[in-house]
């Protein structure tokens, strides 16, 4: 049978003794490097954690290998994705010999094409919360600096979206650092950014960012949305 913790649904609150263990482990990672983070998810949830990743994230998934070369790597294709995106993630998988899980819409999205309403939902959302079922976790790499709703993101936290653990081991690094960490250890870049593109979305969606401009400005640009749902909490 499996403990309380590992039957938790969406929008469940975790037990009081998960949740007085989160509260704790937040707090001592606050400043720590973050592969001790991913190093902490490996031990506590073994097989039972997931990384998601978009592959613009590759900082997250060379980190992440280090720790753990087996860690199942999440990529959610919505079927609008730019064919850059497809190419490098053929690219970052084939570099790290990742265990890849690619995602796909499940029908019911055909109604919903890129920019409409229940897009993301269905087309990130759905299929990212089947690919962690009977998971107790999951890694992203949401940054506080990313945006204004993720200002106070924890380092580790509950996901009352997907009734998991969630792991944020860049929580606390600014833009700097993720280029510093790109340019020290030759990491490849994803193509689109050199024409402008600096957070890369779908590509109906996406455009590129004037100087000056936030760097996620060119996400659902004029529309006033600022998050896919994958991290709303």
């Amino acid at each position: 049978m499996r403990a309380p913790e590992e039957r938790a649904g969406p929008a469940a609150t975790p037990p009081a003794d998960l949740e007085s263990e989160l509260a704790q482990i937040d707090a001592q990672l606050q400043d720590a490097p973050a592969s001790t983070s991913l190093s902490w998810a490996a031990g506590r949830f073994g097989g039972e954690v997931v990384l998601a990743a978009s592959f613009q994230d590759v900082v997250l998934i060379d980190l992440a290998v280090k720790v753990d070369p087996g860690i199942e790597i999440v990529f959610c294709d919505t079927g609008a994705h730019f064919p850059e995106t497809l190419e490098f993630v053929d690219a970052v998988r084939e570099r790290y010999g990742l265990n890849l899980t690619v995602t796909s819409p499940g029908p019911e999205a055909a109604e919903w094409p890129c920019g409409t309403s229940r897009c993301c939902e269905l087309r990130k959302v759905e299929p990212l919360r089947r690919a962690l079922a009977g998971k107790r976790a999951w890694v992203t790499s949401l940054k506080r600096s990313d945006a204004p709703t993720r200002a106070h993101a924890p380092v580790v936290g509950w996901d009352r979206v997907f009734g998991v653990v969630k792991v944020n081991p860049l929580a606390t690094w600014t833009d700097d650092d993720v280029e510093s960490y790109l340019r020290d250890h030759a990491l490849p870049v994803h193509p689109l950014v050199a024409k402008g593109y600096l957070s890369i979305g779908c590509a109906p969606t996406t455009r590129p960012v004037s100087p000056g401009e936030d760097r996620r400005a060119g996400r659902w640009a004029g529309t006033g949305k600022t998050e896919c749902g994958l991290h709303v909490s």
